[in-house]
């Protein structure tokens, strides 16, 4: 038998149940379904230097378990002595079990080790059932070594799913475990 995710089993045993029940959909592919998340960085300074781009590739794959991958830039900007095609950015794309293990560790360990923790926003929908949310510091995840830390930096995770509507996807993304503030 196959390693199944805890989630993964999770969602196809309550929140496809919960779900259905809420907004009266008539088949089980009506419900929406997390598609993919994707962790991403900017980095800046690595204008100047480019090893900054190799250790947020590191850090990011060594959090995520997926080897990540260097963003480059779509276009020149004189102002920021910036050339197309410099590497500026790290990112990630998860899918299927690896995404799920992704959110689980997410929300079990990460986010609780956020100080002064009470919620993420639920401000970061985008109108089409997707949702982004910024992280500030990489030291909430106990893959990263703190002594091997060269600068906190943040990052950008967004959920992307199947849902049409924000409404569909918040209720999705709560049955799944994110813990969203209470207004």
């Amino acid at each position: 038998m196959a390693y199944v995710s805890r989630l993964k089993k999770e969602y196809k045993e309550r929140v496809i149940p919960v779900l259905t029940e809420e907004f009266g959909y008539n088949n089980v592919m009506q419900v929406p379904k997390l598609k993919k998340i994707v962790v991403s960085r900017g980095v800046g300074a690595a204008v100047a230097d480019k090893k900054l781009i190799d250790y947020s590739v590191e850090e990011l794959s060594m959090i995520t378990g997926q080897k990540a991958v260097p963003t480059l830039s779509k276009k020149d900007v004189a102002s920021f002595k910036l050339r197309k095609g410099m590497p500026i950015g790290a990112k990630v794309t998860l899918r299927g079990e690896r995404m799920y293990e992704f959110l689980d560790r997410l929300i079990t360990t990460a986010l609780p080790r956020v100080r002064d923790f009470n919620g993420i926003k639920a401000t970061g929908f985008d109108g089409r059932g997707n949702y982004s949310l910024g992280i500030t510091e990489q030291i909430i995840f106990p893959e990263v070594d703190i002594d091997k830390v060269r600068k906190i930096e943040g990052m950008n995770i967004t959920f992307e799913t199947s849902a049409e509507t924000d409404k569909e996807a918040k209720s999705l993304l709560t049955s799944l475990g994110l813990p969203f503030k209470k207004n």
